[in-house]
């Protein structure tokens, strides 16, 4: 007897419309991202498009914050890929309902809300408080490098800088000199409609890249001139430190001839990471320990993360209306200004003052009260046990985003550009986190 198979007829039309809710199981993460966004005050992605109706009409907002959150929760950042997707991710075409928005009108809509994915970010921790999903009973934080949409080999250093400006000022000097002097054999070689004055390409090409050098420069040296000034320094000061002691090794407003800048992306710095030096960002989390949400994110420019640490804090305050009874955090976070807020705020901390506390006897308690207070708590087996915690709280989430998310590179380009792609992404994160932990009826 011959093996009966299940019918399949790929060319059958379907003899009646089909539901997209038969598409796929009602647990799917695209139905739980429909169902928050719907809930979400949409105001701010609506009041572009307030007028009197004549245009063409756009996609419905709420449609693609659907699809770009669902996107990104699932490790598709390219707005390109994200519009293939919307053809033939399930899912996706869920959440399209029928619209195709093409990968300009996606990267478009990205870019006009950047600012406002945080107000997103903030409602979904809202709606988790409410869900009973944080309990900011102790929070961990912690930073990670993400790498710039920029090759850190597209970077040069200000002397390096220097000697190529000198370079190509010379060559561009030489070129010029040798064009007006074959004006006349240019005539001959290439006719009347060579005017014999257009600049040669190879000179055009010398004079792009001096252009970018000097422009490069001078952010480097508005930079300087700015942390100058904060050490109080003038511009007249003849390198003499107004505080006395030894003279300054620069002039004011040079940068050392170590720090650089990047072509591509001027706001990135070079930083180190697991992979070695690279062009990056510094993406800050703070992360509750109840079902590990992110409940306050920031992002800089600089590797360090000195000073971050009370304004996460605040940026949970102001989000969610009360301050974490405890606050854990590695040596990077470490100043007696920070230790000082947190003993003022009543915040029970664990702040390495040091690698496993190796430095702890050397504090001078009468100018580091503070730090010194620290150092004493986590010497002690309580206080270490605690602190030992904080790994297991905030580091697998920036794993989470590397990793499971896929998210090791922004897409954009710019401080201001990348804070709102570092929103998104940790919105994406915590809706991801959400889905299996809330049930509805």
């Amino acid at each position: 007897m011959p093996t009966r198979f299940r019918p399949y007829a790929p060319d059958q039309d379907l003899l009646l419309v089909p539901s997209l809710r038969d598409w796929l199981p009602e647990s799917h993460l695209a139905y739980f991202i429909s169902d928050v966004v719907e809930e979400l005050d949409l105001t701010v992605f609506y009041e572009p498009y307030e007028g009197d109706g004549r245009r063409k009409a756009p996609y419905e907002p709420r449609m693609m914050l659907k699809v770009l959150i669902y996107a990104y929760a699932t490790g598709v950042f390219s707005s390109r890929k994200i519009a293939r997707k919307l053809e033939e991710d399930v899912a996706l075409r869920v959440l399209g309902a029928g619209n195709f928005p093409k990968h300009r009108t996606i990267c478009d809509f990205r870019k006009r809300h950047l600012e406002d994915f945080k107000s997103m970010f903030v409602q979904v921790l809202q709606i988790a408080r409410e869900a009973e999903l944080i309990r900011l009973g102790t929070i961990a934080i912690d930073g990670t490098k993400v790498r710039a949409n920029a090759s850190k080999h597209k970077a040069m250093s200000y002397g390096r800088m220097a000697q190529e400006e000198r370079r190509l000022e010379q060559e561009i000097a030489e070129l010029c000199a040798q064009a007006r002097a074959l004006d006349d054999e240019e005539d001959r070689l290439y006719g009347a409609d060579w005017r014999g004055d257009e600049m040669p390409e190879e000179m055009q090409h010398r004079q792009s890249r001096l252009e970018k050098i000097r422009k490069a420069k001078a952010r480097l040296e508005k930079a300087q001139c700015e942390e100058d000034t904060a050490r109080g320094r003038h511009s007249d000061d003849e390198r003499k430190s107004p505080r006395g002691g030894r003279r300054f090794k620069r002039d004011f407003g040079i940068p050392a001839d170590e720090e650089q800048s990047n072509f591509t992306d001027p706001e990135s710095r070079i930083m180190k990471t697991a992979d070695g030096f690279q062009q990056c960002y510094n993406g800050q989390l703070a992360v509750d320990d109840e079902f590990g949400l992110i409940v306050g994110n920031a992002l800089t420019d600089n590797a360090s993360d000195q000073g971050e640490l009370m304004g996460l804090v605040d940026d949970i305050e102001q989000t969610l209306g009360v301050v974490p009874e405890a606050a854990l955090a590695d040596a990077g976070y470490r100043s007696e200004s920070s230790l000082a807020a947190l003993e003022h705020r009543q915040i029970d901390g664990y702040v390495s003052v040091g690698r496993e506390c190796k430095d702890c006897g050397k504090i001078d308690a009468e100018t580091y009260p503070a730090t010194a207070r620290m150092a004493e708590k986590l010497g002690r087996a309580d206080g270490k046990a605690r602190y030992a915690e904080r790994k297991g709280i905030v580091e697998p989430v920036n794993g989470w985003i590397k990793h499971v998310l896929g998210f090791r590179r922004f897409s954009l380009r710019g401080l201001k550009a990348v804070r709102g792609e570092w929103d998104l992404v940790c919105l994406a994160m915590n809706l991801r986190r959400m889905q299996p932990l809330m049930v509805f009826e």
